[in-house]
């Protein structure tokens, strides 16, 4: 589903700067991040743990305040004091991978449920509400479910009754950070199902946080790959993951079953965001340049030496990356700041 009115939600010149330890520079966890979600609309933003991504949706929601730039909400930037983020936050819901560790074990579906309008104190019918709630997110009977607690439950149940506590406040987006992580591969399809449905019904957005590139392709209409800090690629589903332009997301499609060829392996792990490499940030473990492919384009100097535009915000397929933009047909460069 492509979006043809303003964002709903919109990441500009995005940074997040987290002191240094025991003297080390500051980490740059987020690095100049143009995003946006459109109404009804399901964004997936994909990368290897340490990548920033967490911490992105973390500023989206308001708990952790950017060092630089703004995110805005229905044409608004986001007000930071106690009361303005109350409001927002009762139209941008979270849902966390663990639900175990997101339910209270002493507190029962009901309340687990009725949580969220106690707290903005929802002058409504809280019963009908929680009903509804329940009901939206595939507990049905809900009133089966009211006077049960967590450890009763199975995982997808669990899962089922997070997302209907996020639902009780009728949001316009869910912020998911790992939402079928925990479960077994059986109950992954319902939620994600449930999640679509979601969306088709209430034209709920949602921002999916994931590793898997695999779920991405089964639920979002957009994709963002981060690395280090950055978005490296961008666009349509199924642009970025049928033709994928960055070395990186090449990677990380790899490893997916389906995936024709051998997985590519990268080397080492994500570096340190307090000592971004040169160039570009991908260059010491990108497998293009250790094949020697780079070098036959010609750009193995620039990946080693010269940074890459941040990506611009906006739908369109976009990369940042030295070999991809030198190649036949390639994806058009960003226009995006420096």
């Amino acid at each position: 589903m492509t979006p043809t009115t303003a964002p709903l939600l919109a990441a500009s010149a995005l940074h997040v700067t987290f002191p240094g330890r025991r003297g080390a520079p500051p980490a740059r966890a987020v690095d100049g991040v143009e995003l946006t979600v459109g109404a009804g609309e399901i964004v997936a933003l994909v990368g290897e743990s340490g990548c920033g991504k967490t911490t992105l949706a973390r500023t989206l929601l308001g708990l952790v305040s950017p060092t630089e730039g703004t995110v805005a909400f229905d044409g608004s930037p986001l007000d930071h004091h106690a009361r303005a983020l109350k409001a927002y936050r009762k139209r941008v819901q979270l849902v966390l991978q663990d639900p175990s560790g997101s339910l209270n074990p002493r507190h029962t579906v009901y309340d687990a449920v009725a949580e969220g309008l106690r707290i903005h104190g929802s002058p409504r019918d809280e019963r009908e509400l929680v009903s509804r709630a329940l009901s939206r997110a595939g507990l049905r009977p809900p009133e089966r479910f009211f006077l049960r607690y967590p450890h009763e439950l199975s995982g997808g149940q669990r899962q089922r009754v997070v997302i209907a506590g996020a639902l009780v406040l009728d949001p316009e987006l869910i912020v998911a950070d790992e939402p079928v992580a925990s479960l077994d591969a059986s109950v992954r399809g319902e939620i994600l199902a449930l999640l679509l449905r979601l969306r088709d019904e209430l034209g709920l957005s949602a921002l999916v946080v994931t590793h898997d590139l695999g779920l991405a392709w089964n639920i979002a209409d957009r994709v963002a790959v981060m690395y280090l800090g950055r978005i490296v690629e961008t666009g349509p589903v199924e642009d970025v993951l049928t033709n994928p332009q960055h070395p990186y997301t090449q990677a990380l499609l790899s490893v997916l079953p389906e995936s024709p060829g051998d997985p590519v392996v990268l080397t080492g792990e994500p570096p340190d965001p307090s000592r971004v490499p040169g160039g570009c940030r991908f260059h010491a473990r990108c497998q293009v340049l250790a094949s020697g492919e780079a070098d036959r384009t010609g750009v193995a100097d620039r990946c080693r030496t010269e940074d890459l535009p941040v990506l611009a915000g906006g739908t369109a397929a976009q990369v940042a990356c030295h070999w991809a933009a030198a190649r036949p047909g390639a994806v058009p460069p960003a226009h995006g700041a420096d």
